[in-house]
């Protein structure tokens, strides 16, 4: 992917139509039966059709989401990995109590364990490869959050990271939590995560659940988002992926998530809309 990817003009391949299909069921809080046109051929293109749904819609980007790639689903890029943007208007503060998360019904819906990384200085524009460790030493804090994973397309993980990508990464908002003090002086496996669905626990594991770990995830963000020309800046946030799995939620169901010593973030699904 070139440096200025981001800024193309969008080839005329339906490639607006997807995104505004996407934009206009996300703004009703509506489903779709189908994917909207025609799968964009890679990861490149599925990009542009992200790029176009952020200009359709009508807040600010305050984070992206990170999501893992199985090594069969990869296209010549060799991402192994992929981002979706998180919205001011869907960051959401745990307060201690239960936060209402909205999920499409007859979409998809699920929630995520996350260990979100918030940047303190602008990563430079001009870097376009990372490494954990160089990662690691751009100023940031690390804070504990929950992903609400939701599209209005129910098979969107099914049919790949392509399609994910041109949904918002599957994304419809962040909940976030304490944070984790000191966290560049923590192995990964100090960091425990534990996700219960109605009381049941439904997953478990923890940052060394993260391919690469935490920091590759880190790095990913990074040099993916200058190579997209959106360089990270200070504040932005990075949810660096899902900790305990990927667990379904439907309307009405409650959901505890539970960091080992560092806090624990209750949520209940709303309908999106």
């Amino acid at each position: 992917m070139s440096n200025d990817q981001g800024k193309q003009d969008l080839p005329e391949q339906g490639l607006g139509d997807i995104a505004h299909a996407f934009v206009t069921a996300r703004q009703q809080g509506r489903s779709l039966p189908d994917f909207p046109g025609t799968i964009p051929e890679d990861l490149v293109t599925a990009y542009q059709v992200q790029d176009q749904a952020i200009a359709l819609w009508n807040d600010q980007v305050v984070g992206w989401k990170v999501g893992y790639i199985a090594a069969e689903r990869r296209d010549g890029s060799g991402d192994d990995r992929l981002l979706g943007p998180i919205f001011s208007q869907r960051l959401w503060n745990a307060t201690g109590g239960t936060v209402d998360i909205p999920v499409f019904v007859g979409g998809f819906g699920a929630v995520e364990a996350e260990y979100v990384i918030q940047l303190q200085q602008d990563a430079p524009a001009d870097k376009l490869q990372w490494t954990a460790e160089e990662a690691e030493a751009l100023p940031a804090k690390l804070f504990i959050g929950v992903e609400v994973a939701s599209s209005p397309l129910a098979t969107i993980n099914k049919l790949g990271p392509r399609v994910v990508v041109s949904d918002f990464g599957n994304n419809n908002g962040l909940v976030l939590g304490p944070e984790i003090a000191d966290w560049t002086s923590l192995d990964d496996a100090d960091l425990r995560a534990e996700t219960r669905i109605e009381g049941e626990v439904v997953g478990t594991g923890g940052a060394t659940l993260l391919p690469g770990g935490l920091r590759t995830a880190y790095a990913f963000a990074l040099a993916r988002s200058a190579q997209r020309g959106r360089p990270l800046k200070a504040g932005d946030l990075i949810a660096s992926g899902n900790a305990t799995g990927i667990h379904d939620i439907a309307v009405g169901q409650q959901a505890l998530i539970r960091f080992a010593g560092y806090g624990d973030i209750t949520c209940r699904a709303i309908a999106a809309g």
